[in-house]
């Protein structure tokens, strides 16, 4: 797949039609497992438990739990593998990176009063990369579908004189026009018909709206390159507060930042007899970026010296998100019995005007056993309603049938997630496990999430350090293009996930 860096002309066009649909509404709206590595060891069962920082990403109610004032920082390095099948060819791609995942502080101040109601309160920080983007998939095989067709889809119904240079027009020029007038749907069609993958019925109507792929049926060698990078940042400001010794409440305010970038580059070859155009190489490439603020109530009851409950809701993220486009096209086509070979790169950032999404919002309930100082259990179940993520826009109407497609699509999700800790001397074992429902009614695109974990720390005075290993596995697949070329792979995602953390108490 080729690179292509905009040095020297590069226009900023704000596009009247917006690309996002339900594949990017799910995908800021999930979670990875993340935090610490006691966190990531216990599968992040720790919703009655609190006492670890990033149990503050839970239940806010978690920072009442300290006795003393402590600070973590923690890495990661991810592996992710995504092994596909796209008619009946098998492939494998991966991506391994290291990250600064996580970091926080909390400081307890115990009330004097010994009569007061409320005996302890903490303010605590904490920060979590709360989904890793970082990814590579490769998906290759010989389908029956051309991206011709996804040009043809797109051009139907565009007539064919906005998709002409006039006197005096460039690629760029009457792209960037496309763009800010007709949407990125007509700005496809041109890119389809200037690269000479589609030709209009009857050419010598300028009203023309009616066309033909030049790429002939048949077999189609594809190869499909999907590469995306970034993350999604939480920074939770925290309050919490002990009662009677026995119910600790507490709130989190978040900033949530969005970093996305992604790109896809398809290669489609074809030998069939009549075709014009045996080569088709078509890059997008995608940025997206913004924030949004949510917030995190919840509680902990200490029901027995040994039993704990706990409670949690988690409001939506309220987010304004900002994205940018760029695309270009190549091909390889014969006429005359000479071959040409097309490059159209309109060097273009289609600048979208800023929407907003509104993720779903989630409850939890967990309960806690501990066995004195020889050990714990802990199991959270929680439920997050998928189908009630919205978009909307100032100045679209196109969000109204995106909401209606998430209504239709997606349903309610629960999640269970069980860690255990036992306890030897200064050495501490610790294992998990987590289930996670598909978000979709129909789990053909998504698959139910299964994953364990496992790790050990080592408590030193008031430095401790930990160690951890999580695997999380989900199936599920990967359509190719929205029209047209409509054919999906079928994908399995494995990421492993290696984090340290160290720890320190003030006493």
């Amino acid at each position: 797949m080729k690179k292509f860096y905009f040095l020297v002309v590069t226009i900023l066009s704000f596009a009247s039609i917006q690309s996002q649909n339900l594949t990017d509404a799910l995908r800021y709206s999930t979670e990875n497992l993340n935090g610490t590595a006691r966190f990531n060891a216990l599968s992040a069962a720790f919703g009655a438990l609190g006492g670890d920082i990033s149990s503050i990403a839970i239940n806010p109610a978690g920072s009442a739990v300290f006795i003393n004032s402590a600070g973590s920082a923690t890495l990661s390095v991810v592996d992710k593998k995504n092994k596909s099948n796209y008619f009946d060819t098998n492939t494998e791609a991966s991506y391994v990176n290291l990250r600064f995942n996580q970091a926080g502080f909390v400081f307890p101040f115990i009330n004097p009063n010994l009569a007061s109601v409320f005996n302890k309160f903490s303010l605590g920080f904490n920060y979590i990369a709360s989904n890793n983007y970082d990814d590579n998939v490769f998906i290759a095989g010989t389908g029956n579908t051309s991206i011709g067709a996804y040009f043809v889809a797109k051009a139907n119904g565009v007539p064919l004189n906005l998709l002409q240079l006039q006197e005096n027009e460039t690629i760029s020029s009457l792209y960037a026009y496309l763009g800010v007038n007709e949407g990125v749907s007509t700005q496809n069609a041109f890119l389809g018909y200037q690269s000479f993958i589609i030709e209009p019925v009857d050419p010598e109507n300028s009203e023309n709206t009616a066309y033909y792929s030049t790429i002939a049926p048949g077999s189609f060698n594809q190869k499909y390159y999907y590469n995306s990078r970034g993350y999604n940042g939480k920074y939770s400001f925290n309050f919490a507060a002990e009662i009677n010794h026995m119910i600790s409440i507490g709130i989190n305010l978040n900033s949530n930042s969005l970093n996305y970038r992604k790109s896809t580059f398809l290669n489609e070859t074809n030998n069939n007899s009549g075709s014009s155009v045996n080569y088709v190489g078509f890059q997008n490439d995608l940025y997206a970026y913004g924030g949004g603020f949510s917030a995190q109530f919840g509680a902990i009851a200490k029901v027995t010296n040994h039993l704990r409950l706990g409670f949690t809701y988690d409001s939506p993220i309220w987010y304004n998100i900002y994205e940018e486009t760029t695309q270009y096209i190549e091909t390889s086509r014969e006429f005359d019995g000479e071959i040409y070979n097309e490059y159209i790169n309109p060097k273009i950032i289609n600048v979208f005007n800023k929407y907003r999404l509104t993720t779903p919002w989630k409850v939890a309930a967990s309960g806690a056993y501990i066995f004195g100082k020889s050990g714990l259990i802990s199991f959270d179940y929680s439920y997050k309603d998928y189908a009630s993520i919205y978009f909307s826009a100032s100045d679209s109407s196109y969000f109204s049938s995106q909401n209606t497609i998430i209504n239709n699509e997606l349903t309610g999700a629960s999640a269970i997630k069980i860690g255990g800790e036992y306890r030897v001397n200064k050495l501490r074992l610790r294992g998990g496990y987590q289930y996670e429902e598909s978000p979709y009614k129909k789990n053909t695109n998504q698959g139910n999430l299964t994953g364990f974990s496992g790790g050990f720390g080592l408590y030193l005075g008031a430095y401790s350090i930990d160690f951890s290993y999580s695997r999380i596995q989900q199936k599920g697949a990967l359509q190719l293009y929205d029209i047209g070329l409509t054919d999906t792979a079928s994908l399995d995602n494995i990421r492993n996930n290696y984090t340290v953390t160290v720890i320190y108490e003030i006493y």
